[in-house]
């Protein structure tokens, strides 16, 4: 898949995602088999008024490389100096506008999906953004309750001059909850000349098929699948190249969790992250989680952290 210029080595993206994917999950996510990573979402206005956690959502490291950033925002003028700023200091191989956010945080103040209720402003955005960046522009949007006014947008950031489009298959309005309509990106793809990513429900390799043959699209985003579990890059990409089904089991995700304390230390992010979110999303759907999450929850040190980590499986395998 080739996007912002870059031949990509497959084409399965990490989807941006807060208080997610900081420098040490994507560099997980990116040794399991993701082609691109982005960066959790960053403000527009926290980068123009010089907000240093801002920056730190942005680092990166040649190892990660290539990797996108991602953007939110409302007014045209800041989303476009923000940008100019980001790709002086990252250079990365994109920059995504977030149009899909459903968070009322980001919604209240006009920005991620609310923006697809003023598709005037959209064009503005994008058509600022792409003629002052160098950096190509990617988006990635929600649908609409109406398939007319979700081609809409989409024709209206090609005609913007984005280079790819990313399409959850969810509204605003459903949050997370229900099921993904791949019937946007589907429609969307045999509409657009450019890349189209597909979003929403893609869990395992089977789901990835499914998604990839019906919509026809050049891309698979992965989100919430991967929170706690970068090995399901992995597993979908074994899955979409022979059809091998690979499993996983408590000691993969044991490792795992050691292997991103390990990078969340040599970044120095141990003190931006909430382990104990990130212990339950690493111990999800295993025997006896509860237990290894109290546990977890319960060491007093970095040691004994690490301690009840190594310790967590014990006889139990999945």
């Amino acid at each position: 898949m080739r996007l912002g210029g870059v031949d990509l080595a497959g084409n399965l993206l990490l989807a941006p995602m807060a208080d997610v994917t900081n420098l040490a999950f994507r560099l997980m996510c990116k040794r399991y088999g993701a082609s691109l990573t982005f960066t959790e979402m960053i403000s527009s206005d926290a980068v123009v008024h010089g907000n240093e956690k801002t920056f730190l959502r942005g680092m990166t490291c040649e190892e990660e490389r290539p990797f996108g950033v991602q953007l939110f925002g409302h007014c045209p003028e800041t989303i476009t100096a923000a940008a100019l700023v980001i790709e002086e200091m990252f250079d990365p191989i994109v920059i995504d506008m977030n149009l899909g956010c459903p968070s009322p945080a980001i919604t209240n103040a006009g920005c991620g999906s609310a923006l697809l209720r003023s598709p005037e402003i959209v064009s503005d955005i994008f058509r600022d953004l792409c003629e002052n960046v160098n950096t190509p522009v990617t988006a990635k949007i929600r649908i609409l309750e109406n398939m007319d006014d979700t081609l809409d947008i989409a024709n209206r950031l090609e005609e913007a001059g984005v280079c790819a489009l990313t399409v959850h298959g969810r509204t605003r309005e459903q949050g997370y909850q229900g099921f993904a309509d791949h019937r946007y990106a589907k429609r969307i793809k045999e509409e657009l000349s450019i890349p189209v990513i597909a979003n929403g429900d893609v869990k395992d390799g089977e789901s990835a098929k499914r998604i990839l043959e019906y919509t026809g699209c050049d891309g698979l985003m992965i989100g919430r699948a991967a929170m706690g579990d970068p090995h399901v890059f992995y597993r979908v990409s074994r899955f979409l190249e022979n059809d091998e089904v690979i499993g996983t089991c408590c000691e993969q995700r044991r490792d795992d969790l050691l292997e991103y304390i390990e990078l969340l230390e040599k970044f120095d992010l141990m003190t931006h992250v909430n382990m104990k979110a990130h212990s339950q999303w690493f111990t999800r759907g295993l025997k006896d989680s509860r237990r290894m999450r109290m546990e977890m929850g319960s060491a007093d040190s970095h040691v004994s952290l690490v301690e009840c980590i190594r310790n967590m499986c014990g006889n139990n395998s999945e």
